[in-house]
């Protein structure tokens, strides 16, 4: 098998990681507060993030003069994108904060266009605009609407400023990715990101009532933090050095289709039209993102 249907492979199981993060989380913070629940999966996160650097013989140092501009980024996709992410969720409904999550490979082939080297072509921007309009129709053809009252509007605005944040971090990672390895990098912004979640969740933290924590929240800390961070984590850094920030980001929008077919596989839930027909889009569009313009040209001439 080819190298780059690995690098694909590898990002549909982020995809599905993070799919089932949602109801793990859910689960995990009937038993504590968001901010303690933050802070404690980082701790699982950086440490297999920094066991792995050092069994491959990474050092977490990073040179002198992008120490500071590596701790901002880790503060921007790991500290705001986090609580941002969460108050969001908590003051929106959850159909909501999946359009606005989905609106981050928006965000990200903006920023590419206007910041980077990577432009926005026609087939990654048409992937883009395929896999959004996926998202949203999936989401209008489930149980939960979509609502854009004002009782929600304070939580949209959040939760979209979290995309954005993810979206930044994704770009900035770009330039250092090509430096440093996908694993030292993705350490080393763990512990910035567990350094920063601990000042802030410490309060919590101190008057978290450990004893009403169950295994399943203990197992949810570690999932959410060794998986859908730690891992995965790697995996998306590895993406973007590889494959570029738009094409990475576009497998952020498979996250509600596999959710899908979780609820249609393990639940016997039914679907919709209009979530087969989203579901359809969201892969058109990773398909056409993932395109180059020479291999669209040579199927063309192939025909």
């Amino acid at each position: 098998m080819k190298r780059p249907y690995l690098i694909d492979l590898s990002l549909i199981l982020v995809a599905i990681i993070w799919a089932l993060n949602f109801s793990i989380v859910k689960v995990s913070l009937r038993e504590m507060d968001p901010y303690s629940f933050n802070a404690l999966r980082f701790i699982f996160a950086t440490a297999l993030l920094w066991y792995v650097a050092r069994k491959r013989g990474h050092s977490l140092k990073v040179k002198k003069d992008h120490f500071w501009k590596l701790v901002g980024i880790g503060i921007v996709g790991n500290l705001f994108y986090q609580l941002f992410f969460i108050i969001g969720v908590n003051y929106t409904y959850a159909a909501n904060a999946a359009v606005m999550l989905g609106t981050i490979p928006i965000w990200v082939a903006l920023l590419s266009q206007f910041f980077t080297d990577e432009k926005l072509t026609l087939l990654k921007g048409l992937g883009v605009l395929f896999a959004f309009a996926g998202v949203t129709l999936i989401i209008m053809g489930g149980q939960d609407t979509l609502s854009f009252e004002s009782e929600t509007f304070l939580g949209n605005i959040i939760t979209l400023v979290a995309a954005v944040c993810w979206a930044t971090y994704t770009i900035l990672s770009r330039k250092y990715l090509a430096i440093y390895s996908p694993i030292q990098y993705s350490a080393f912004m763990s512990v910035v990101g567990l350094i920063a979640l601990l000042i802030v969740g410490l309060p919590f933290l101190i008057k978290l009532e450990w004893s009403g924590i169950s295994y399943i929240g203990y197992g949810g800390i570690f999932y959410s933090g060794a998986l859908s961070i730690g891992l995965a984590y790697i995996i998306w850094n590895n993406g973007v050095k590889m494959i570029g920030a738009v094409r990475t980001a576009a497998y952020q929008n498979l996250v509600p289709v596999l959710g899908l077919i979780f609820g249609l596989v393990l639940l016997g839930e039914e679907l919709s039209v209009l979530q087969y027909i989203g579901a359809g889009l969201v892969i058109t569009g990773i398909v056409l993102a993932r395109l180059t313009v020479t291999s669209f040209k040579k199927s063309v001439k192939t025909k």
